[in-house]
């Protein structure tokens, strides 16, 4: 297969991966080409319209179970996600990595997503009723501190910063008080994690940050991605409009923004070791919050 580096990935490794992918569900894997290979390997099949992504070895192949369940419904409910490509028992573990199988949905040609198309759906998944799946619970303190556990490529100073920052942070969401409904969140929403279906709609992908929690998360994550990814004011007065709440006038914004920023910059932190590169940027923007970034606005790069 054609490759690429693939973080945490030898191209020995993920050449095996797909192979055995593809005997388990009879499909060819010549050609197949590597998408993406930050937090999951996301390989694309040369010979059918179909996508695996090959999660790293020990994740929990039942929270990818729970996924996969999760999508299901949410297909047959008639939401707008990227599906599963039917026919195949899934997940499937190869040599330790869970894999799942997705309809490729071709990109050339349509526009790019903007903020305002999540909208529609966000708010949709937002209103949806409880799954037939037990999710858990939204914590990005915990994953923050989990990520900061696992981290060995920062220097004691910033490593010790960032710990005193969570904490801090932590007490203060203590007085929050939401204003939307718990349902569904996505846990992760930007305009990387949609894509056009073809047919003139927004669909939601990648669901391993799927959780039960409270929706203003999901907001302040389109935010976020609006502001520090350069895609402008514009963007997320748009989403805002659509969905017809503005998260960053609720009282609650400056702690769940904190946090939200907190938790990228640890989560990349944590994977810094196996994407050879990242640590700059990490050390960039732990050194925009020491410098007082309030206003937030210095540009991050994408990772």
């Amino acid at each position: 297969m054609t490759t690429a580096t693939a973080g945490g990935y030898t191209d020995a490794e993920l050449t095996s991966v797909v192979d055995q992918a593809c005997r388990h569900a009879g499909l060819d894997p010549t050609g197949a080409r590597l998408l993406r290979g930050h937090t999951n390997a996301v390989v694309l099949l040369a010979t059918a319209p179909v996508v695996l992504k090959a999660a790293r070895k020990g994740t929990d192949p039942q929270a990818v179970a729970r996924t996969t369940a999760l999508v299901r419904w949410l297909t047959r409910s008639g939401f707008p996600t990227v599906a599963l490509h039917p026919g195949i028992r899934q997940p499937f573990l190869a040599d330790g990595h869970p894999v799942t199988y997705w309809t490729y949905l071709p990109q050339t040609g349509t526009r790019p997503v903007t903020a305002a198309d999540l909208a529609a759906p966000l708010k949709a998944l937002h209103r949806l009723p409880p799954p037939p799946v037990t999710l858990r619970r939204l914590d990005n303190l915990t994953a923050i501190h989990r990520s900061l556990a696992a981290t060995d490529t920062l220097t004691p100073s910033e490593h010790a910063f960032l710990t005193d920052r969570a904490h801090t942070l932590e007490h203060r969401l203590n007085s929050v008080e939401y204003t939307l409904d718990a349902g569904i969140v996505q846990g992760d929403p930007q305009h990387g994690n949609a894509l056009n279906d073809g047919h003139g709609r927004t669909v939601l992908c990648d669901w391993d940050t799927a959780a039960h929690g409270r929706p203003e998360w999901d907001l302040v994550t389109v935010e976020i991605h609006c502001r520090r990814f350069g895609h402008g004011r514009r963007h997320w007065d748009d989403f805002a409009a659509a969905y017809g709440f503005d998260v960053t006038a609720w009282p609650g914004y400056p702690v769940l923004r904190d946090i939200r920023e907190l938790r990228m910059i640890t989560t990349n932190a944590r994977k810094t070791g196996h994407t050879p590169g990242t640590l700059t940027e990490v050390r960039r923007r732990i050194q925009g919050l020491r410098d007082r970034d309030r206003d937030g606005h210095t540009v991050w790069n994408i990772l």
